[in-house]
């Protein structure tokens, strides 16, 4: 039984006619075909075939073979009833080395794409980077290295050269936080790095990677919006202490600050750097005012929150925090806490702090592991969860924040990093035997949605 909160009639009217609904994806954890036509691996074909880093030992080699069902996947978010696909584009694919020659076939393949979508309505928002460096890049330090960022502009504007006038949107890259301290500080992600110094110097030549790319989108296409996807933590202190209120602080310039700052302000905040600028790689004169650029939009991704407090052990490193517990005692399968007003929260104060331009929702889901029942996927929380945050999106725009779409994260259930395949984000479930699409109670209630969107538009 549907109630007000979760009905799709009553929710979509809450939206303007112009609102975007979509669904998204990334490359390496949907495309598969990992070899063919021309594609290289990237440090995540490395990084998951290495012991103990990936559950199971899973990979990217299949996934869920979208590049070899492009065109049943493009009907399928076409029946979904959507006006968007945020998809990200594979660099191994386009410059299989990084640097040297281009790969014409990769190209191909996204030509297809992103026809395939206009063919069928659909708007393209692309992600150039997410996250599945060249591997042969990393003999030159990957991300620690200043000349990745000039390969990455290289890469840049190769893609929008090919496909830039056909896009509706392209960010430079997905959720930094993750390719800089989940991968080279938490040793999480692919390359797996433990270390600051190593996460510092993957910092600022993203940032300056972020800026070139700007440069090199805006001199092919000046037309096309380009912005940039993060994933801003929304800090909670643990207590109203003042050791836990300055721990919430240094803990926001470590995690958002150091994306924010360089970006919409062009300076690194003054309470990091005066804990960590002397580990940082030389700031080049030019550099923040490369990275300091107007974009037209920026996409948050946001799932949970975090819930810090201060960690008072001398020589504790910055930002010295310590997690607190949830408030909440709703969890999704993979342990994220279920708190929807702090999507609101995180979008007013960042909103407080900087000059932030037009936003997109560009992930939002739960990880529930239903399977197939009867044909079926009952996953009632998935779809409690993405009401509930749509619910405060509209709240939001009813505040007058520019919010001008939301992308369901994700359209399929697939490869979800470290976790394998044992974790499902999908609104669509995927049987990886067989590679059966079975649209989830949670998809078939988002499709009500966009449809009566559609025509209230």
């Amino acid at each position: 039984m549907t109630s007000l909160k979760t009905d799709p009639k009553t929710l979509a009217a809450r939206f303007p006619a112009d609102f975007i609904f979509g669904v998204a994806t990334a490359s390496f954890q949907i495309e598969g075909a990992a070899k063919a036509d021309g594609r290289k691996p990237s440090i995540w074909d490395a990084f998951s075939n290495m012991p103990g880093r990936v559950f199971g030992r899973h990979n990217g080699d299949v996934a869920c073979n979208h590049y070899n069902r492009l065109e049943d996947d493009l009907d399928l978010i076409k029946s979904l009833g959507v006006d968007a696909y945020r998809f990200s584009i594979a660099w191994p694919r386009i410059i299989p080395d990084g640097t040297g020659p281009i790969n014409e076939k990769g190209l191909d393949f996204y030509d297809r794409l992103v026809d395939g979508c206009k063919a069928r309505g659909i708007k393209t928002f692309a992600t150039l980077y997410h996250w599945d460096l060249p591997l042969t890049l990393s003999g030159d330090g990957g991300w620690t290295a200043r000349s990745t960022a000039y390969a990455y502009q290289r890469y840049a504007k190769t893609v929008i050269a090919r496909l830039g006038d056909r896009l509706d949107a392209v960010a430079t890259f997905n959720e930094p936080w993750c390719s800089v301290w989940l991968s080279h500080l938490y040793g999480i992600h692919a390359p797996g790095e433990r270390s600051m110094d190593a996460a510092l110097h993957a910092l600022h030549f993203t940032n300056l990677a972020h800026g070139l790319g700007v440069q090199a989108i805006r001199e092919e296409r000046p037309d096309l919006p380009v912005g940039i996807v993060i994933n801003p933590m929304h800090v909670i202190p643990g207590s109203d202490s003042a050791a836990d209120r300055a721990a919430s602080e240094r803990a926001f310039d470590f995690h958002n600050g150091v994306f924010f700052g360089p970006i919409f302000k062009g300076a690194y905040p003054e309470r990091f750097l005066s804990a960590l600028g002397e580990r940082m790689p030389e700031i080049e004169d030019g550099d923040l005012d490369i990275i300091h650029q107007p974009l037209d939009w920026w996409g948050i991704n946001y799932y949970t929150p975090m819930r810090i407090a201060d960690d008072p052990r001398e020589g504790a490193e910055f930002p010295a925090t310590v997690p607190a517990p949830p408030v909440s005692q709703v969890k999704t399968d993979i342990g994220w806490e279920v708190f929807a007003p702090a999507l609101g929260d995180c979008i007013r104060t960042l909103n407080a702090r900087y000059d932030l331009p037009a936003c997109y929702i560009t992930e939002n889901g739960a990880c529930y592991n239903m399977s197939v029942v009867d044909g079926i996927v009952d996953d009632q929380p998935r779809l409690d969860y993405i009401a509930d945050h749509l619910a405060v999106t509209a709240d939001l725009i009813a505040e007058g924040y520019p919010m001008k779409g939301y992308f369901a994260w994700s359209l399929m259930d697939n490869f979800e990093w470290a976790e394998g395949y044992r974790m499902r984000f999908g609104i669509v479930h995927v049987d990886y035997d067989t590679q059966v699409r079975t649209i989830k109670k949670s998809g078939e209630w988002y499709q009500a949605l966009a449809r009566a969107h559609g025509e209230a538009g």
